[in-house]
């Protein structure tokens, strides 16, 4: 188990880092979607309605507002000051990729991840940690080396952080739909403020 964590969320990561995978990353991140789905459906003793439970979403809706609003403010006050020329520079400049990402990346990018790095992982593996925040901690941890293949340490501290924010709100609603929510929120705003590029991987993107 622990050598399938390590090879699965550790050595495969690091790989697509340094070796270039033709397609990028979405393609794999699909066929290991249809992987993890097919084996959350066998799986006797994972309960199929935390891929769901939109009944959750409503009581977590204001606290992840209210940690978004802040996030937002300190996105573009951050591009702003550092990196002011990309500022909403997405939307400004190419508004129709801008619209496809915000209807397309919550479906191809951000349920997939969700379903790998949050029901999969922590059902899976969770036995090895000690308790949820460990078991949180491991799926932050694989989630920012995910995405060292941006190269760029800025991509790898959001998704970091992200990363840990996520897995603690499916741990506390098991709703990876709530997941979901909060995750696409997040990573709109990347692409919104003038982060996007950080995420950005040849025709594809993800975060």
């Amino acid at each position: 188990m622990v050598a399938e964590f390590m090879l699965v969320f550790v050595a495969l990561p690091v790989l697509f880092a340094f070796v270039k995978v033709p397609g990028g990353p979405i393609p794999i991140l699909l066929l290991l979607t249809v992987v993890v789905a097919f084996y959350v459906r066998r799986a006797r003793d994972f309960d199929r309605r935390d891929l769901w439970r939109a009944s959750a979403l409503r009581p977590a809706l204001p606290s992840i507002l209210r940690l978004w609003a802040l996030a937002a403010v300190v996105a573009v006050a951050a591009v702003l000051l550092f990196d002011r020329e990309h500022l909403f520079d997405l939307p400004r400049r190419n508004p129709a990729l801008w619209a496809l990402i915000v209807v397309a990346y919550p479906v191809v990018s951000v349920y997939p991840q969700e379903l790998l790095f949050r029901a999969f992982l922590l059902h899976r593996y969770a036995r090895l940690f000690r308790g949820e925040r460990a078991a949180a901690a491991a799926s932050a941890v694989s989630f920012g080396l995910a995405h060292l293949l941006f190269g760029n340490p800025v991509a790898v501290v959001l998704t970091l952080l992200g990363g840990w924010l996520f897995a603690r709100r499916y741990q506390r609603t098991r709703s990876l739909l709530t997941a979901c929510v909060e995750h696409a929120a997040y990573g709109l705003l990347i692409f919104t403020v003038g982060l996007g590029r950080f995420f950005y991987h040849g025709t594809h993107f993800a975060s």
